[in-house]
């Protein structure tokens, strides 16, 4: 027994949409029909791209503030501490 009760179809379940598509928007609609499908699927394909790639630069910006963030304060922390041995051998 099949657990996939929608799976893919099958080749007489595509030449049965075939036919029904063909009947519904008729042999000169096809073309113009197909011809939009492929636009949409390359226009979503451009925008998940796109989208893809500002999410890429986002984090790598995010990552490069947190990095230049803990740079700094380890630059921070480095001078407090030359600034404290300085102190304390006066001090002496």
């Amino acid at each position: 027994m099949n657990l996939l009760a929608f799976g893919m179809p099958g080749g007489p379940e595509m030449i049965l949409i075939f036919i029904l598509v063909l009947l519904l928007f008729g042999a000169k609609k096809l073309p113009q029909l197909a011809r939009g499908i492929g636009k949409s699927a390359g226009e979503f394909k451009k925008a998940k791209d796109e989208f893809e790639t500002q999410i890429k630069s986002a984090a790598d910006d995010a990552e490069r503030e947190a990095i230049e963030t803990e740079d700094q304060k380890n630059s921070s922390n480095q001078i407090a501490d030359s600034s404290k041995g300085s102190s304390t051998e006066s001090a002496s």
